[in-house]
């Protein structure tokens, strides 16, 4: 039986005025079952349940921090599970998604990094995150509008699924998303964010996962990191940046006594210069057996101000959710008291 959010909603097995009437039913009134699309005919339900499934999952868990934000913990459907993450704010709701049931890059100080890889997630299974966590906090599916593809697994590791779940996200008889609101974040693929420039219809924005300036440092906590250079990863932010006009993100999570040195940032500043970029500053979030702890307040702001006084746009962003297992770098399927799974 296949999943019917795997389909982009073009190819959605009903025409004309049927069709959009299942769209409104699963993407703007979130309904779960076909039995509950009360004005498709009957004939035409049970039909759709014949072929169709429309849940990906076959069991959802919650973790809720005491800042709002809420860590879901999906099974699906063959057992593999994987985490989406929810926060509100006061002026927008977000949600993380997954693209892939646990992760290959490896990051030393990432709990994800530490589970492995399980496999890619379909596109159907990355949209009904959305579908789900909807669900769950009483929302309509469209009162998410800000995403970030920054979950468990490297996006453009699963390149084909994550462009066809976008596409979905942004469909305007589908989740109806701005471009503007959807984030994809890579650890730093040139071929993928070349190939990510080129997607004219989707606009969506890009985060790259820099984390160090200098290779050394970079490949220490980034074991994969030596497949692709800094030089070559900074050359391919630049060419998206010229191909789309978009300002390029880097996040950079703050180790103590690791990738916290003034002269790392003097560095950093220096492989930005000329380049419409954001550096987003990450206290590193604690998990048992990183190995690693966060700078201290004194380092990440003196590291704050080197940037700053070279003109870099810069910011430190605070991780919601560090109580539920919820904040980033911490997705390992971690239950409180628990240990965290593997892949």
């Amino acid at each position: 039986m296949q999943l019917l959010l795997d389909l982009h909603p073009d190819r959605y097995p009903l025409e004309g005025f049927r069709q959009r009437q299942l769209l409104e039913w699963v993407f703007v009134q979130g309904v779960g079952t076909f039995g509950a699309m009360t004005n498709l005919p009957a004939e035409v339900r049970a039909d759709l349940a014949a072929r169709y499934t429309l849940n990906p999952f076959r069991e959802i868990e919650t973790v809720r921090s005491a800042d709002g934000s809420v860590k879901y913990l999906f099974t699906l459907l063959d057992g593999r599970q994987m985490e989406a993450v929810y926060m509100p704010y006061l002026d927008r709701k977000t949600i993380c998604v997954s693209t892939m049931v646990g992760c290959p890059a490896k990051c030393a100080f990432c709990a994800t990094g530490a589970m492995g890889f399980g496999r890619n997630l379909t596109p159907g299974e990355i949209v009904g995150q959305v579908l789900a966590v909807a669900g769950g906090e009483g929302l309509a599916p469209r009162e998410l509008r800000n995403l970030v593809f920054m979950g468990m697994g490297e996006p453009l590791l699963n390149y084909e699924h994550t462009m066809q779940a976008a596409r979905i996200l942004l469909h305007p008889q589908a989740l109806g998303m701005s471009k503007r609101r959807v984030t994809l974040s890579t650890v730093g693929l040139p071929k993928g964010i070349r190939r990510l420039a080129a997607e004219d219809d989707l606009g969506i924005k890009l985060a790259i996962s820099l984390h160090a300036p200098d290779e050394a440092t970079r490949q220490r906590i980034i074991p994969t990191g030596h497949r692709n250079s800094i030089a070559e990863i900074m050359a391919a932010a630049r060419e998206y940046q010229a191909v789309t006009g978009r300002r390029v993100t880097f996040e950079y999570s703050m180790l103590r006594g690791v990738n916290d040195h003034l002269w790392q940032a003097e560095e950093l500043a220096e492989l930005l210069r000329g380049l419409v970029s954001h550096v987003n500053l990450i206290p590193m979030n604690p998990w048992d057996g990183s190995g690693f702890e966060s700078s201290t307040e004194e380092e990440i702001q003196a590291f704050y101000d080197v940037l700053a006084g070279r003109g870099v746009d810069v910011s430190v962003r605070r991780s919601r959710g560090k109580d539920a297992g919820a904040a980033c770098g911490q997705l390992a399927l971690k239950r409180p008291g628990a240990a965290p799974a593997p892949a």
